[in-house]
């Protein structure tokens, strides 16, 4: 199993540049299952996560062919499988996105119950009720989401509680639906604009995407496009957090500036001055990094996948800050690590309270989630010696080639067995 090792103390300077982003190209590729015709994808981030759902796609029939500047070609002529298995799903809760899209234009799909990150339950009860209400019959059974209807019908569901994917699912689906759907209550995130941005481009008639309301009017069918994945915020936000904790200054380029800006307010609130130059993002060490309160929330608030990376940062900042998780009820299972690192956080229900500046020491440590693994990184960069981080398999479900990008910056970071 692959570690990284990482001499912490090293100051970064430079340019690196963000991929595409994983939540926004998993989705756009459960999507080509939506018509016969070729879509091409370009701007796919090498991760896990994506070889992971065109290994998905490939069992259930479609012919992908990869390009080498990061880019696919993927056709689903027919299906030759209307299962998504358990050895695959088990790795990647997004492989659920196959569900919407198989039933809106097969009619029928056996998606087993995801896997991915301990983060909670994360159960897809609002994808189910969804789709029930637009007319699919589902059953659950010996682990597996089992449904089929003869033609999905349009009509109006409004979302309990805000999903990503739960929303993505049921927008897809709602494509090829007889008669109009209006979602309400949906999620806001830009991945969720961009894939209606790649539905569109495919015949889809999609209105409101980006707000509480969206809705969709059925197509007999949709054809191919071509559509480019926006950049991956997420990532973005991971290496501006690396300037603030160790930059001379560190330049983050091609990133989707306006996506950004949840982020980039949060990182100026404890005192990080981030400069922008076009799609560039620039931050180096503060003259004074101060404690600052984070609550995370559905876009347009902080996102939860950049609240471990924030955490970090907060470790050197003077004083107390409280960080508290709203969306994710079990994704404090980093401070464990950080605290062996010498760092001083206190869990307190939903919150965290944070003390610093606190002396971190290398360590051997364990990532326990996509961006648990990430927040370690930026950890090990900061602290004094050497760590460790075991489970690196996490880090590359989401994380384009770190310690490549990372040693370009000036870090001295290897992976090791």
């Amino acid at each position: 199993m692959d570690k990284l090792r990482i001499t912490g103390g090293k100051t970064l300077r430079g340019r690196v540049a963000v991929a595409g982003a994983k939540n926004a190209a998993l989705p756009a590729l459960a999507a080509t299952l939506l018509t016969g015709d070729r879509v091409e994808l370009h701007n796919l981030p090498r991760v896990r996560d994506v070889r992971t759902m065109l290994r998905v796609l490939a069992q259930l029939g479609a012919q992908a062919e990869a390009r080498p500047d990061g880019g696919a070609d993927v056709r689903v002529d027919r299906i030759e499988s209307f299962e998504a298995p358990y050895d695959l799903v088990k790795t990647m809760r997004a492989s659920v996105l196959v569900l919407g899209p198989l039933l809106a234009r097969h009619g029928r799909a056996r998606v087993s119950l995801p896997g991915g990150c301990a983060l909670g339950e994360r159960p897809i009860d609002l994808h189910i009720e969804a789709l029930r209400k637009l007319g699919a019959e589902i059953t659950l059974q010996h682990g597996y989401v089992e449904a089929k209807a003869r033609r999905l019908r349009g009509g109006r569901y409004d979302f309990r509680t805000k999903t990503v994917t739960g929303t993505e699912n049921l927008m897809m689906a709602a494509t090829l639906a007889e008669g109009t759907t209006i979602l309400g209550n949906c999620a806001r995130e830009p991945e969720v604009i961009d894939l209606a941005r790649l539905l569109g481009a495919m015949g889809a008639s999609i209105h409101g995407a980006g707000s509480d309301e969206i809705t969709i009017e059925g197509r007999e069918r949709l054809h191919g496009a071509r559509h480019r994945v926006i950049p991956d915020r997420i990532e973005a936000g991971t290496y501006l957090v690396a300037g603030a904790l160790i930059g001379d200054p560190v330049e983050v380029t091609g990133c989707d500036v306006e996506a950004m800006r949840p982020i980039v307010r949060q990182l100026e609130a404890a005192g990080v001055a981030i400069a922008v130059e076009g799609d560039a993002l620039r931050a180096g060490v503060p003259a004074k990094l101060t404690g600052q309160d984070l609550r995370t929330a559905p876009h347009p608030g902080y996102p939860t996948d950049m609240q471990a990376q924030y955490m970090t940062l907060m470790t050197q900042a003077a004083g107390t800050s409280v960080v508290t998780e709203t969306v994710f009820e079990h994704r404090f299972m980093h401070v464990g690590e950080l605290l062996r690192m010498g760092a001083d956080i206190r869990i307190q229900g939903r919150s965290c309270v944070v003390v610093g500046p606190s002396r971190l020491t290398g360590a051997q440590v364990m990532a326990t989630d996509l961006r648990a693994s990430a927040c370690l990184v930026l950890a090990a960069l900061a602290a004094d010696g050497v760590s460790v981080l075991d489970r690196v398999y996490h880090l590359d479900r989401g994380y384009e080639a770190m310690e490549e990008k990372l040693r370009t910056l000036g870090a001295e970071v290897e992976r090791i067995r």
